[in-house]
């Protein structure tokens, strides 16, 4: 680890928190099922860090006491990670509250997690850095301010206990520690945003940024009568002066000031409260206001990373590091944020700031943060690795971090457009200006760069890339046959050539399933011979390539999904010219990736099944639909998205996408129109449909997958087409 010199450094870091959600203890490391891979680490210290924040977590190693501690995980994995040469910052408690014999608000939790410290540094004396508790504020604030983790205080006395307990615990485990080890070191954790505000309300948003510091400045010593929040401590908290001098008295400050930096971290608080939903609204006593996401309000966008670090330095003129940096959002959006701030990092120590390293924060991903942990959704956030499959597959953060940890300019072309907190469709609300509040530029994280060239301009899916890959801010031209001709070699070379692109999404090609049994040498020059040439191009140019197959090249005598390793076997013309085309555009261009889809349905399309059901079904017509044909559908939008991701993340290979869920088209067209309040009496299911079309199709073609890159559910995805129907 760097002493104040040498390069700005990468660390890595797992989502660790031990959480209650009622008497259920709900574990990260569970979850993401990194207690059960120790090879992990071996993943992560192939991407380059040179420390990582790993947890030896009280409540997992010694749930019932220290005579009863397991230590033969941490044994495992601390020895392994000397082995790698990776550093590791061992955190006792991170968001928890201990085992089930105390909390935040037992006046023995600083005592007993000393205790525990000492034990941990007794068996491990050649740790050097240490976070005995992961952000102290942040953990008080939601525990017992805000009342949304155990022990679900609502008031300043209990935010006041909670608090003072991690920050005893802190000073007691880290004297504990030294008296094993005198070299440790404190590396302190916590939330570092920033409150912004209308000029009403500049009094609240000044209070917000003083009270964001109260951790550190316990620790550091730093609070006595003098401090902006004694009057608040011992009037509104309830603390004794007694309690808070303790602090100034027995300073622990921190070696490294650890700030975690989120897009949601900065706020804004405004009087106006009527553009806001309910859940927006709160006040003080004194004023009603919303409390909201600065970046979708602030009509100029934030400065970032670089002022707040600023602050931070000028407060402490102690190192720092961002010890997590993650957002859920789509994979450039989160590329670009990493990027961003380690260029605001970069732009700190090159004005003199002693910043040490960003720290690539969740790289097994977060599972339920989009409700802070107080429900079980499932709802899975990725990082620099995807678990969703039980082998973890490394996403476009990875290669980023192998990028920075080599000191090479971060160079993804995605990187040139702008994240969506800068976007302007980022706003829920009419943005806000607000007088006398300006920023400086946030840092840019790439220069202009070539387009993704989309074939299909007038199809489904091309129309589809062109709108998606505008809400994302991704360079796309979408080009049509005159512009570029698949099945000619020369046309793909000019156009190539022409418009100097990174990667080529093909979605042209012949559809019409039925015509294809009698106009075979079309679909075969548009499904096959088109593709073929694309990857030999893309092969010779160096370039991804996706391209599109279809549920068609089975034969429906299965009964359970179909995966990518199952062998083609098709029953008609148009599956025979894309099972072709699968094999040819593999062997030209083994990286290109293959995407199997099936039965799409969307809001821009007027011509897809759902949409044609619906319509038939509202004006009260017959409308017949097979019930003994098993399709897995698959909503355009959804499909779009992810194919977007995976080429993203380099991907290759043939993958199948479509919504989790399999259907006869008849319960198809019943669901939609459930869900839709459309009446489905005039609905005809029929029989014997496979076997009588021109075209003969498979009974049942459902699409499964063993590359894990799960789609919503098709409930899921039919209640948003039928919200996005009834917006048009």
């Amino acid at each position: 680890m760097t002493q104040g010199n040498g390069r700005l450094e990468l660390w890595g870091g797992v989502e660790c928190t031990v959480n209650r959600v009622g008497d259920q203890f709900i574990r990260q490391l569970e979850r993401n099922a990194h207690w059960e891979r120790i090879d992990d680490l071996d993943r992560f210290a192939s991407l380059g860090i040179r420390a990582i924040r790993y947890p030896v977590l009280w409540e997992q190693i010694a749930p019932f006491g220290l005579a009863s501690a397991d230590w033969s995980w941490p044994d495992e994995r601390l020895a392994r990670l000397r082995e790698l040469d990776v550093t590791p910052i061992v955190g006792l408690v991170h968001h928890g509250s201990g085992p089930i014999d105390t909390s935040l608000v037992d006046p023995e939790f600083p005592s007993k997690l000393a205790a525990y410290a000492r034990a941990v540094a007794e068996r491990y004396p050649w740790v050097a850095y240490w976070t005995p508790v992961n952000e102290p504020l942040t953990t008080a604030r939601f525990s017992g301010l805000y009342g949304l983790w155990y022990p679900h205080g609502r008031d300043e006395a209990t935010f006041r206990e909670c608090l003072f307990n991690e920050c005893r615990g802190v000073v007691l485990a880290m004297r504990a520690i030294r008296e094993v080890n005198p070299s440790a070191r404190l590396v302190q954790t916590d939330d570092l945003g920033k409150t912004y505000s209308t000029p009403v309300l500049e009094y609240q948003a000044y209070f917000n940024n003083e009270l964001r510091w109260l951790a550190w400045d316990l620790l550091c010593g730093r609070v006595d009568q003098s401090h902006y929040l004694w009057a608040w401590l011992t009037d509104r908290c309830g603390a004794t002066p007694e309690e808070i001098l303790w602090f100034r008295d027995n300073a622990c400050p921190p070696d490294i000031v650890g700030v975690n930096h989120y897009i949601t971290s900065e706020r804004f608080l405004d009087d106006d409260v009527e553009d806001y939903p309910d859940h927006h609204r709160g006040g003080n006593g004194r004023h009603r206001y919303a409390d909201v996401e600065a970046a979708r309000v602030l009509a100029q966008p934030t400065g970032g990373i670089g002022p707040l670090l600023a602050e931070c330095w000028a407060r402490y003129a102690l190192p720092i590091a961002v010890t997590e940096a993650h957002i859920d959002a789509r994979r450039e959006d989160q590329l670009r944020w990493l990027a961003e701030i380690w260029r605001g990092c970069e732009d700190a120590r090159a004005s003199g700031i002693d910043v040490r390293a960003v720290t690539v924060w969740g790289m097994l991903g977060l599972y339920d943060w989009n409700c802070l942990l107080t429900e079980v959704r499932d709802y899975y956030e990725s990082g620099a690795f995807d678990v969703r499959s039980g082998t973890p597959r490394p996403t476009a953060v990875a290669h980023l971090m192998r990028d920075l940890a080599r000191g090479d300019v971060p160079a993804h072309p995605v990187l040139s457009g702008s994240g969506w907190w800068k976007r302007d469709d980022r706003f829920f609300t009419p943005p806000r200006a607000v007088p006398g509040l300006q920023f400086p530029p946030r840092p840019v994280t790439g220069e202009a760069h070539a387009p993704i060239l989309v074939t299909g301009a007038t199809g489904t899916l091309g129309r589809a890339f062109a709108r998606i890959c505008a809400e994302r801010d991704l360079n796309c031209r979408v080009l049509s046959r005159g512009e570029m001709d698949i099945a000619d070699p020369a046309s793909i070379e000019r156009a190539i050539d022409l418009h100097q692109p990174w990667a080529i999404i093909n979605t042209a090609g012949y559809v019409r399933v039925d015509d294809a049994e009698r106009d075979a040498e079309r679909c075969f020059r548009e499904n096959t011979l088109g593709p073929a040439n694309l990857a030999a191009a893309c092969a010779r140019h160096a370039l991804p390539l996706v391209t599109f197959s279809s549920d068609l090249v089975f034969d429906g005598e299965s009964d359970s999904p179909y995966v990518e390793t199952d062998a083609p076997r098709p029953l008609n013309v148009y599956g025979e010219s894309k099972a072709r085309a699968e094999a040819l555009v593999l062997d030209r261009h083994p990286d290109s990736l293959v995407v199997r889809t099936s039965s799409f349905f969307g809001p821009w399309d007027q011509h897809n099944f759902v949409s044609i059901a619906l319509r038939a079904l509202r004006s009260g017509e017959p409308f017949f639909a097979a019930q003994d044909m098993t399709v897995s559908p698959t909503y355009v939008p959804d499909l779009v998205h992810a194919c977007l991701d995976l080429l993203i993340d380099r991907e290759s290979g043939i993958w199948h996408l479509t919504n989790d869920g399999e259907i006869t088209w008849a319960d198809l067209a019943r669901r939609a129109a459930a869900l839709s309040q459309v009446d489905a009496s005039a609905l005809q299911a029929c029989g014997n449909q496979h076997a009588t079309l021109p075209a003969r199709r498979p009974r049942y073609s459902a699409l499964g997958s063993r590359r894990a890159f799960p789609m919503p559910t098709l409930d899921d995805a039919l209640a948003r087409y039928v919200q996005q129907a009834t917006r048009h």
